[in-house]
């Protein structure tokens, strides 16, 4: 999911200056991903373009996905990986170079909502050959609908809240939003169609378990 810490300061905790110390509190996959940028820091290199790396291959791995088959199926699920760790860089970028920025915020929520949305309907299109058939579709359908809706109020819990996550638990060193990590795994060993189909039912009732649980936050009126 997008850091909105870093590119829209929305919910924002406060920050160190450009190029502070990593924190040991961070998500394994956004140490990783600070690791990586800092060469980056002083370079030509902005958080926008690793924005659209994210998007780039994050479309690469729907369009594989769509092919269906095996070996699409894992090379769809590689660049999802990359495509996941992207969409931290760019952040962890705009934080320590300061290049954050409100057009940055908006273009990262955005490419997260596309990827996230097109690789479930992939999925289900890539599924079309095998026992889930036709239903695979509406499967990805409904569960990419859920999944940004899921984000869309993530976000919108992170700003009134004023910190991450949305008050959900961190799990073996990662955030709940990571969950999308699992992809992967399931890719290899052959589990897609049940992934799908426990996303299509799942996301949902976990949006309204979230809408439910916080609908004081959510539903109240601002002046």
């Amino acid at each position: 999911m997008a850091d909105v810490h870093a590119k829209g300061g929305l919910g924002a905790s406060p920050q160190g200056p450009p190029g502070a110390a990593p924190r040991l509190r961070d998500p394994l996959d956004q140490r990783l991903a600070r690791f990586i940028v800092r060469p980056l820091v002083h370079t030509a290199i902005t958080p926008n373009h690793l924005t659209t790396l994210r998007l780039l291959l994050g479309l690469g791995a729907c369009a594989a996905y769509g092919v269906g088959g095996n070996l699409w199926f894992v090379i769809g699920s590689l660049l999802f990986l990359l495509s996941t760790l992207m969409d931290h860089a760019d952040g962890e970028l705009a934080r320590l170079s300061g290049k954050s920025s409100k057009i940055g915020h908006f273009y990262d929520l955005s490419a997260d909502i596309a990827v996230q949305v097109l690789l479930f309907i992939a999925i289900g299109i890539g599924l079309r050959d095998t026992w889930i058939g036709a239903s695979g579709l509406p499967l990805g359908l409904l569960a990419g609908a859920a999944v940004a809706a899921l984000f869309v109020v993530c976000q919108a819990l992170e700003t009134r809240l004023g910190g991450k996550q949305a008050g959900l638990p961190r799990l073996g060193g990662f955030d709940t939003e990571d969950a999308l990590y699992i992809i992967a795994p399931v890719t290899w060993v052959g589990g897609l169609e049940v992934l799908l189909i426990v996303a299509a039912v799942g996301a949902p009732l976990f949006l309204a378990w979230l809408l439910w649980h916080h609908r004081r936050v959510i539903f109240v009126r601002t002046a």
